[in-house]
């Protein structure tokens, strides 16, 4: 089967004053469609610097980047921004939720700046709150809700757009252990239907739902 993502011998280095810090080393990495991964390593590994590239928030300083076979770390900016936002979902740690808006709403936002018409906005807020099991919660703001609640509706968020990739960043971080393990069930069940899943965690027990595990240290693959 094609990878749906590819980096080839990718790298990338932050200045820092006067010198250079290494993050990522030559990581090589193909992952299909529909394939669950997750990524691991200590603090300072480079595992979310590799999310930032392939979520297309960032750049290599050298290498490929390859989605559905098209070189895309040189794009424009403009044309980078559409990518993501058409084709990659984000999940992060600290939810990023907007405080002054609903549920519903916050879910909406991605679809402001994308070419989804806007007839088929509130269907599709609907849809994505049903999967996440929050339709209830849809005109609550985010200060009602509890941690595992705010985490599903970043989910939700994240799917609106239907993107081809879903990507998380610690998703479980700011978790208790049993919500956590709810959250890890919405998007393991993601996985499930289709989605191409890709977390990058400390969570052993998240991690070991994943069709492979990616180990990351000094900014290479293990």
């Amino acid at each position: 089967m094609a990878s749906l993502v590819e980096l080839k011998s990718v790298g990338k280095a932050f200045p820092r004053g006067a010198v250079e810090v290494t993050a990522l080393r030559e990581v090589s990495l193909s992952i299909t469609a529909g394939e669950s991964v997750a990524v691991m390593g200590p603090s300072g590994s480079g595992k979310s610097t590799l999310l930032g590239i392939l979520g297309c928030l960032d750049r290599p300083t050298r290498g490929q980047y390859l989605l559905e076979g098209r070189e895309v770390s040189s794009l424009p900016d403009a044309q980078l921004s559409a990518l993501r936002n058409r084709r990659i979902g984000f999940v992060f740690q600290s939810f990023h939720l907007i405080p002054q808006l609903t549920v519903a709403e916050n879910v909406e936002t991605p679809l402001l700046y994308g070419e989804v018409p806007e007839r088929e906005w509130a269907d599709r807020v609907r849809a994505c709150l049903e999967k996440v099991g929050l339709d209830h919660r849809s005109s609550h703001r985010p200060s009602e809700l509890s941690g595992g609640e705010a985490q599903r509706a970043a989910i939700a968020r994240a799917l609106v757009t239907e993107p081809q990739i879903l990507l998380a960043d610690e998703p479980t971080g700011n978790l208790d252990t049993a919500t956590g393990e709810e959250v890890a069930d919405v998007l393991w069940g993601l996985h499930r239907e289709g989605r191409t899943v890709v977390v990058v965690t400390h969570n052993e027990s998240l991690a070991g739902r994943a069709q492979r595990l990616v180990r990351l240290r000094d900014g290479r693959i293990e």
